[in-house]
């Protein structure tokens, strides 16, 4: 078992091609002994949004804290605290913050996702 506080997980920002006010946390994952998923924590500054963007393997999201939309391609969703979200493989998506406060989400990935392709989509075509 391990065990640690969230903030000794060092942040970072999320440095991808459509991302904004986004930071990232990688709280468990194969280098912890994890087998099969990684955990991964994001904070999104009012504002801000993670890269519209879609990849080959699925993810689940828990909303810890905030407001936003959760985008499936054009089509908005609203999402708060609570709220639980499976994004399936291949499906464009993208999590934006849309309340006054930074909005918490925990996203898990199968450690199989390492080196796949992430694939940025742009908001408008032309």
């Amino acid at each position: 078992m391990k065990i640690k506080q969230t903030e000794s997980v060092e942040s970072n920002p999320v440095d991808m091609e459509g991302a904004s006010g986004v930071a990232m946390r990688l709280l468990v994952s194969d280098a912890d002994g994890a087998p099969n998923f990684t955990m991964r924590q994001f904070v999104v500054e009012p504002g801000g949004h993670t890269p519209k963007h879609t990849h080959p393997y699925e993810h689940e999201v828990y909303v810890v804290s905030g407001d936003g939309v959760a985008l499936e391609g054009d089509v908005e969703h609203a999402i708060t605290g609570g709220d639980v979200v499976f994004v399936r493989p291949d499906e464009v998506h993208q999590f934006r913050n849309t309340g006054q406060s930074p909005m918490t989400f925990l996203c898990l990935i199968p450690n199989s996702a390492a080196g796949q392709p992430v694939t940025p989509v742009p908001d408008c075509c032309g």
